[in-house]
């Protein structure tokens, strides 16, 4: 079971369900052509799937077309159901970098089939995270910086504050759907900019004041 810790803490968390939000920038939406929603777009990601900053992403051989998505990542701290936007927002302890890694052939091909897309998500090493900082030591305020460098070019750069769903009513929605435990973690969705990485490829992500993460793809 794979366990995190916050900075400056010594307690361990061990990671339960790793739950994801799609289409959660405009203009994110509207580079891949998608719907906007009314309520966030929910997907989840196995814990065998996570890595840490520092490892390598393992480009599966069945596919041609893996996509890069920096995100924000919370991490829950108290089991929670049907709460409150006050108690969502208590829940979330951490924070920390994320990248979800698609698959995007087989992503398209699914959706075009009306299938689930879970094989485009789910696979080992398509959830990549930082070191989380507590709550306690940064309180975010959306107004930071999202970026994400492939090869040292920039191709994702925006600020947290575009995201349609903030943090706690992410946190929120989905307590009404199943119950979030301590170690769970929640992907927030990706802004503009996603494109694909090959093998070799070398990408750093970071968040104002948040985070930093690097990873190569092998």
């Amino acid at each position: 079971m794979k366990k995190i810790k916050l900075k400056n803490c010594n307690k361990e968390f061990t990671i339960g369900k790793i739950v994801c939000i799609g289409r959660n920038y405009l203009e994110h939406i509207k580079e891949l052509g998608n719907e906007i929603s009314e309520k966030p777009v929910i997907f989840l990601k196995p814990s065998s799937a996570l890595i840490f900053s520092g490892e390598k992403i393992l480009h599966p051989t069945f596919s041609e077309n893996m996509h890069h998505e920096i995100e924000l990542v919370l991490l829950i701290g108290n089991r929670i159901k049907n709460a409150s936007l006050q108690e969502a927002e208590e829940s979330i302890i951490g924070y920390a970098v994320g990248l979800d890694m698609t698959l995007r052939d087989l992503q398209d091909k699914l959706k075009s089939k009306g299938h689930p897309w879970t094989i485009a998500k789910c696979f080992d090493t398509s959830a990549v995270v930082s070191e989380f900082i507590s709550k306690e030591d940064y309180q975010i305020t959306l107004e930071e910086k999202i970026s994400l460098k492939v090869n040292d070019v920039i191709k994702q750069d925006e600020k947290l504050n575009l995201m349609m769903f903030k943090p706690a009513e992410i946190v929120e929605y989905l307590s009404t759907f199943m119950t979030l435990e301590e170690g769970d973690l929640i992907f927030t969705g990706t802004p503009k900019g996603v494109g694909k990485v090959v093998r070799g490829d070398k990408l750093v992500g970071s968040i104002d004041n948040i985070g930093r993460l690097e990873v190569t793809v092998e």
